[in-house]
């Protein structure tokens, strides 16, 4: 097969900071074995070869604009992609949020699979209007129900079969080997051995709510192991507040800040829970990487984390200090069967939604796909 007749897909990203590098693996992974050929372009970010390598695509480019330079008309970012279209036989083109879907319509006549890992990018009068036009071409992806549903509401004119769900998923092998045992991880980050762990991973901001939790783990305290702690990794503008707040409660020397911790799902195996206490996160990677760890789960039951713990896992509602302190307590009361159950429980709902296999599966099967590639 020549180049002229080759099958490519054209992966548009905004850039590859935080889980957006894994984000284009997970979806240049979807055509392995296939017959298409993916490119990758990044339209922020320099140019690195590890990212070329961690995105496993045939072919990677970097666009190296700055923020400021794709704010307005981002008119440079569409000719530079219209000369990338050009210049391949590009059957389709899947984008990560607004802006690449936006540049990719504008600089292309290809069909476009937007991928939204958000809420509320479609509340605006103005991309309401935008998503109208070119209604022909787009079809949208949420990557859980709780965006998907967001989006329908937004868009409510969209026949439904247009926005779909696909989830966010993980290569639990690779995930599972590059984890830490429990004792080896607790003593790379300074923890007490043989102590109850809580853990939380994300940033130190209003949308985590780690406020709560921090109350909640305050009011489980007298029901937990005496070596009890609260381990928070992350960085953000509300450290100061969340301190203060520990020691208003009496337990700034139960509540560990470890920062920011490079790749964090290294060392979850240290913890004897996960909670999250998020309002409305629309997915929740952390959640995979902890269930692949195998540690048992406690979570708001609202946003896609609903969608990922309900069944496996303990759900809490937003802001429910009480409710999150009892969780934390039952939790802490499972001896080595239970925790092994769980354990197993997790796994096998990982392999069956949240797995690359499971989500390819799905991919396919999808009808925005499916015509997609019956017309290539």
């Amino acid at each position: 097969m020549n180049r002229s007749t080759e099958r490519h897909v054209l992966q548009f990203c905004h850039g590859y900071d935080g889980p957006f590098l894994d984000c284009a693996r997970q979806y240049a992974s979807l055509f392995a074995g296939t017959g298409y050929k993916v490119t990758t372009v990044f339209l922020t970010g320099a140019a690195d070869p590890d990212v070329a390598a961690g995105c496993v695509s045939d072919e990677v480019i970097f666009m190296e604009f700055s923020s400021k330079a794709i704010r307005g008309l981002k008119l440079g970012a569409i000719a530079r992609l219209r000369k990338i279209a050009a210049s391949r036989n590009f059957s389709f083109c899947i984008a990560h949020r607004f802006k690449p879907i936006y540049v990719a319509l504008l600089a292309t006549g290809l069909p476009v699979i937007g991928v939204h890992h958000a809420f509320g990018d479609y509340e605006r009068r103005s991309r309401k209007l935008f998503a109208h036009l070119f209604r022909k071409r787009l079809s949208l992806l949420g990557v859980s129900d709780a965006v998907r549903d967001d989006m329908r509401k937004c868009l409510p004119k969209w026949p439904t079969g247009r926005i779909n769900t696909l989830y966010n998923r993980i290569d639990i092998d690779a995930v599972q080997a590059g984890q830490l045992s429990g004792t080896p991880a607790r003593e790379a980050l300074g923890l007490s051995v043989d102590g109850f762990i809580v853990g939380n991973v994300g940033r130190l901001h209003p949308d985590k709510d780690q406020a709560t939790l921090i109350r909640g783990f305050a009011k489980a305290l007298p029901g937990l192991p005496a070596d009890s702690q609260l381990v928070i990794m992350g960085k953000g503008r509300l450290e100061q507040s969340l301190k203060a707040l520990a020691a208003e409660l009496g337990i700034e020397g139960q509540v560990l800040f470890l920062g920011q911790v490079p790749d964090a799902r290294r060392y979850f195996r240290a913890f004897d829970v996960f909670a999250l206490s998020s309002d409305h996160e629309p997915f929740g990677m952390v959640l995979l990487e902890a269930m692949a760890a195998g540690v048992p789960l406690l979570a708001t039951a609202c946003g896609g984390a609903k969608e990922v713990v309900e069944g496996v896992g303990i759900l809490f509602p937003l802001g429910d200090a009480e409710h999150l302190a009892q969780g934390l307590q039952h939790l802490a009361q499972l001896d080595d069967e239970q925790r092994m159950a769980c354990a197993e429980l997790m796994l096998e709902r990982l392999h069956e939604r949240f797995s690359d296999q499971a989500v390819r599966n799905t991919f396919w099967h999808l009808a925005q796909v499916t015509d997609l590639t019956a017309e290539s």
